[in-house]
């Protein structure tokens, strides 16, 4: 199909989500800070996941308000595993914002949505849409892959003037009624029909009488998306570091990569032990002992958007510690209730079943 044909797929579109929507916790109302949050959490993280997340979230921060007044470490240990922390720095900074200039009330015009922290194009439509019923498009992978599969458009979905010419070919098919719903249609088919990874769901899609890609059998064709580059892989050394019942633990800079969050010592490249032993002698530390923990032949991997962290990790026990070094000291029940550790260097604590 064309694409100025669009407006044939909002009829069978809403009535297949009417009979197959599934049952999300963020879908049992239209409140905009459930749908504010559950957006956020969405980005670059599977359904499955964000759920007990979002559940957790809404038991300790029910409105905006309690957002805005959350301390920082209480917020990212509910965050604690979803990633990419900007994202709760930015709903703390946007309830903020919304508490001093909307006087706790979300902001319905789109602009002023937009013009939050943290909330782009996408999310702002999404809010817009479902919350409060306007003809705003939120388009992100999910809904290109479907748009070019229908109209077998071989354009490159990461050009940003392409993004906003689906945007406003879709908002000038939204229905008068159920706009919100229209909105989430487009999302659930991409994420359980026509899906990111494999073969599509053909024969369950509502719209495969429509679309060109179906009749042609190029389903795997679309969508066109220019190849990301090589992401730069960085060698770390990661040490847990033991002094009688406590570990240590240290702030990030607060730029760059995991930018002011909790991490465990760390330095760069596959060190020996002679160049930590030197290093933690300028960090006032004596080892009683240390041991590299080996996982197989390979070093223990993190991924990032663009960075690929190949970590190995080392347990130190400590004989002494000068007060003057750098490090907080903490216990493992604090670790685990009180402090937000990111998934990287988790992945390295939880491997050393300490």
């Amino acid at each position: 199909m064309e694409r100025s044909q669009l407006g044939e797929i909002v009829t069978p579109l809403l009535d297949w989500y009417h009979k197959n929507k599934r049952c999300l916790p963020w879908r049992a109302d239209r409140e905009p800070y459930h749908v504010w949050v559950s957006e956020i959490m969405l980005q670059q993280t599977r359904v499955e996941a964000v759920i007990p997340y979002y559940e957790r979230f809404m038991e300790r921060l029910p409105e905006i308000a309690s957002l805005a007044s959350c301390e920082d470490e209480e917020l990212f240990k509910l965050w604690e595993g979803l990633g990419y922390y900007s994202r709760a720095r930015n709903l703390k900074k946007a309830a903020q914002a919304i508490c001093t200039k909307h006087q706790g009330i979300f902001p319905e015009q789109f602009e002023e949505i937009l013009d939050l922290a943290g909330i782009g194009a996408y999310t702002a439509g999404a809010i817009s849409s479902i919350a409060f019923e306007q003809a705003r498009a939120a388009v992100d992978g999910n809904v290109l892959r479907v748009i070019t599969r229908l109209t077998q458009d071989c354009q490159d979905i990461t050009d940003a003037k392409f993004r906003i010419q689906v945007t406003e070919d879709l908002e000038k098919i939204y229905p008068i009624n159920g706009r919100g719903d229209f909105t989430q249609s487009l999302m659930e088919l991409g994420a359980v029909v026509c899906v990111p990874n494999g073969k599509p769901k053909c024969e369950e899609c509502p719209l495969h009488f429509l679309c060109g890609a179906y009749q042609n059998n190029t389903q795997l064709s679309y969508p066109v998306k220019k190849k990301k580059p090589a992401r730069r892989i960085e060698q770390k050394t990661v040490f847990i570091m033991k002094y009688e019942d406590k570990i240590a633990i240290h702030k990030r800079e607060t730029q760059g990569v995991l930018s002011g969050m909790w991490e465990l010592p760390n330095l760069e490249g596959d060190l020996t032990e002679q160049q930590i032993l030197e290093w933690l002698a300028v960090q006032k530390l004596t080892a009683k002992n240390m041991e590299k923990i080996t996982h197989g032949k390979q070093p223990l991997k993190h991924i990032f958007t663009h960075i690929e962290w190949h970590m190995m990790c080392w347990i130190v026990n400590c004989e002494s510690v000068n007060k003057d070094n750098r490090f907080t000291w903490v216990t493992a029940k604090q670790l685990e209730n009180d402090i937000a550790l990111p998934t990287a260097f988790k992945k390295v604590y939880q491997k050393t079943n300490l």
